[in-house]
């Protein structure tokens, strides 16, 4: 099962970026490596249900189940113990990671309530792409009437960019719609 995405970069979007950056060694061409879904859960909340929701709004959008984040040492102001459920993540490699992907750019974003385009910070130093979600009802596995608590989500698209000039080039090939430059 492979998908169009995948096929596209093997195709046309690797060779492009070959030439824009002429690079020499084609293994040093910039690719995807994995996107993990993120969701932090706040340790004041003692509603046992959120971590169990959490876990299957994961899974729907994701495909897999979710691993849980443990905390490592006590923070007192937080509120957190050491060994704590403070979150659940979900990384996806491969043929998942493509087929979400171009559900992602195609379906999920152009359903975010007033969004116009992606800002370019969102991508750091190295070339990965963070994105954060108020809300989880955007993405298409969940349906809105089934809802009963909104919760975040944080997606984060990790590449061998290596720098965000060529992690920018390769986003903008994938067909993620950024918000256009503004000159002072």
């Amino acid at each position: 099962m492979s998908t169009n995405l995948k096929k596209q970069y093997a195709a046309i979007i690797a060779s492009a970026m070959n030439k824009e950056f002429g690079l020499v060694n084609p293994m040093s061409i910039p690719k995807l490596v994995k996107i993990t879904l993120n969701v932090g859960l706040n340790a004041s909340n003692k509603d046992p249900k959120l971590a169990e929701t959490v876990a299957e709004t994961i899974a729907r959008i994701s495909g897999q189940k979710p691993v849980e984040t443990i905390s490592k040492k006590s923070i007192a102001a937080f509120k957190i113990r050491e060994g704590m459920t403070v979150g659940m993540k979900a990384t996806l490699r491969g043929e998942r990671m493509f087929s979400f992907l171009e559900k992602f750019v195609n379906v999920t974003l152009p359903r975010v309530r007033d969004f116009r385009g992606l800002p370019l910070k969102s991508v750091d130093r190295n070339g990965n792409l963070s994105i954060g979600f108020k809300e989880h009802i955007a993405f298409p596995e969940i349906r809105p009437d089934e809802v009963e608590r909104l919760h975040g989500i944080e997606v984060v698209i990790t590449t061998t960019a290596h720098d965000r000039a060529k992690g920018l080039v390769l986003f903008k090939a994938l067909g993620f719609p950024f918000q256009a430059e503004t000159k002072k």
